[in-house]
């Protein structure tokens, strides 16, 4: 019986780490061109979009030359919110107006927008991604606003629900989809009276998933300047719907110009304490029919407030999970209970990824990403085509 070599995996790992040297080095330059030409263009299909967003289409800084912006800028400065103060139940059925108290160590107040008869959602955001109360020694808050729901039965369970976490901020008005404007609104004129000292403000949707961690660790690299910031997943040159029908529908009378200024998404952004007070002076004078992001977009616009755009904010978008992906991103929308008890158990994991990992993560939940988009919009048209059967 002949006896067969058997060689170390030592060996084997250069045989293999000279087989690919050899084999690279009898590309030719056109081969070598070709595969440049490749990588380049596959980065380049995933990416592009986000470059162009983040450093070709930023609006152009605002100067204040205006007269009206500079008034508005000028009632933010000496902005009183003391009538508030003195009448809470005029403008707020609950207010944890001590949740704020004491804090001058509170570095950002997040608020979720969450629709009143959500207790679920509610718990599980407090379970996962909101159970973080500080990043690096600086203090975070989280807070849910919500209007009047339909019943009293429900309104019930959420005064328990309030006892039980002291974190609800309750509307004066309808909790409906009408009603979203007033519910930002209420957010800023919350914040403004209440959290005077913090330095950055989130407002997100309960639908999202937001990663303190690395959101905080911009934001902290900004501390300086942390005015005139309002940032997210910026939308450009979006024109009003004028179909009545639509629920967007906005009449050339409440808004007469073709395109609305830019804005950012209402999924999750962040606007330092100085815009959520020129934001709350621009919004008593506005008409509120219209979406909630618009509207935003607008008032910052009158307050001289320049949008700045970060692809790390998903927007609308739902980004598929991976743990290094996630653990760069500031936010994912969209999200399933499952998806969120994954993101965040695996976020939370101490290791730290390297380099390779990180960009194969992003790499991965980006392309993955955008197959979702073009199935989700492959499975509408063929919705719209298809013909109902008899």
């Amino acid at each position: 019986m002949v006896n067969r070599m058997s060689f170390p995996v030592s060996s084997n790992k250069t045989f293999v780490f000279f087989f690919v040297q050899l084999l690279f080095c009898r590309l030719r330059t056109n081969q070598w061109c070709f595969l440049l030409f490749n990588v380049i263009l596959f980065h380049a299909l995933l990416f592009g979009a986000d470059i162009v967003e983040e450093y070709l289409l930023q609006s152009s800084p605002t100067t204040y030359a205006d007269a009206q912006t500079l008034d508005v800028r000028e009632r933010a400065r000496k902005l009183d919110m003391g009538p508030v103060k003195r009448n809470t139940s005029e403008y707020f059925r609950i207010s944890p107006a001590e949740a704020c108290a004491g804090g001058g160590d509170l570095f950002l107040l997040a608020v979720v927008s969450s629709r009143a008869e959500n207790l679920t959602r509610r718990e599980l955001i407090r379970k996962t991604w909101a159970n973080v109360s500080q990043v690096q020694g600086y203090g975070l808050l989280t807070l849910f606003a919500i209007g009047i729901p339909q019943t009293q039965a429900t309104q019930e369970e959420i005064n328990r629900e309030n006892e039980n976490h002291r974190d609800i901020i309750q509307g004066t008005f309808l909790d409906s989809a009408n009603n979203v404007v007033l519910k930002t609104i209420m957010i800023v004129r919350w914040a403004v009276t209440f959290c005077s000292k913090v330095l950055f403000v989130l407002k997100s949707d309960e639908e999202s998933f937001v990663n303190y961690r690395s959101l905080m660790e911009y934001l902290l690299s900004l501390k300086r300047h942390a005015e005139d910031l309002y940032i997210g997943r910026v939308h450009h040159q979006v024109r009003p719907i004028r179909d009545p029908l639509s629920k967007c529908y906005v009449p050339v009378s409440v808004y007469s110009r073709k395109y609305y200024p830019d804005f950012c998404s209402a999924s999750a952004y962040v606007i330092s304490q100085d815009v959520a007070r020129k934001v709350f002076v621009v919004s008593m004078a506005m008409e509120t029919s219209m979406p909630e992001d618009v509207f935003v977009g607008i008032c910052a616009q009158k307050a001289g407030v320049v949008p700045i755009h970060s692809s790390r904010f998903s927007g609308e978008k739902h980004i598929r999970f991976n743990s290094c992906c996630y653990k760069f991103i500031f936010s994912s929308f969209g999200m399933t209970k499952d998806e969120l008890d994954k993101a965040w158990e695996e976020i939370n994991d101490s290791r730290p990824c390297t380099m390779l990992e990180m960009y194969y993560g992003l790499i991965k939940c980006k392309a993955l990403t955008y197959l979702d988009k073009l199935t989700s919009q492959h499975g509408a048209e063929s919705e719209e085509i298809a013909i109902p059967s008899e």
